[in-house]
């Protein structure tokens, strides 16, 4: 089975929404868009290409995929986040286009979960998924998701749609790697692990 890795910026107090630019998401009148990109730097683009690279496929929502498609085509040749992410095979989730443009795109027909459900029972490498909020809280509610990749940013911005939003379904998580940059942002790697575990703590419990 092919797995899935949910790839996303998000605040300290969990918002994704347009991390990228201004104009990118301002959906109930956000107005804090591109908080993301002061704290990237040369070593966050070097990780960028690396998980790029690993990636078999790209599914987007329709959001993502109309910034993408708009942007990706112009980079350089020998740009290998660029090159990659042309050339792969894109899935896109949306319910208002009828064609992608973008080389090698597909839209997926009928219910997205059932979609993405045989993707990942098919082969050809790690589907990734970036951004594309909305569509991300589907795969959550569905249990859809393997690895969780998050960029955690130094701020706070109080607003916005969240990563973790109602109708995430409990489920436990192991760290597979975490890493700092220079600039304080936080690249953490989580995947499935079962259940939720629960207990109690206190000096009564001996959990203290």
């Amino acid at each position: 089975m092919r797995k899935l890795m949910v790839i996303t910026f998000v605040s300290l107090d969990g918002v994704m929404q347009a991390p990228g630019g201004q104009d990118e998401d301002v959906d109930a009148g956000f107005e804090h868009g591109g908080w993301a990109v002061s704290h990237l730097d040369e070593r966050f683009i070097q990780s960028a290409a690396e998980w790029t690279k690993r990636a078999g496929a790209l599914l987007l929502g329709r959001k993502t995929y109309d910034i993408f498609a708009a942007t990706w085509p112009l980079a350089d040749a020998d740009d290998p986040i660029g090159s990659k992410l042309n050339n792969m095979p894109k899935y896109v989730a949306s319910r208002t286009l009828d064609t992608v443009s973008w080389q090698n795109s597909a839209l997926l027909t009928g219910d997205v979960a059932e979609a993405v459900g045989k993707l990942k029972q098919g082969e050809g490498g790690e589907i990734q998924v970036h951004g594309s909020g909305d569509l991300v809280q589907t795969l959550i509610q569905h249990d859809l998701v393997d690895e969780f990749h998050l960029v955690v940013l130094p701020v706070l911005l109080g607003v916005g749609k969240r990563l973790f939003a109602e109708g995430t379904i409990p489920v436990g998580l192991e760290l597979i790697e975490s890493r700092t940059l220079n600039t304080g942002v936080v690249v953490s790697t989580y995947a499935r692990n079962g259940k939720v575990e629960y207990g109690s703590m206190g000096p009564e419990t001996g959990n203290w």
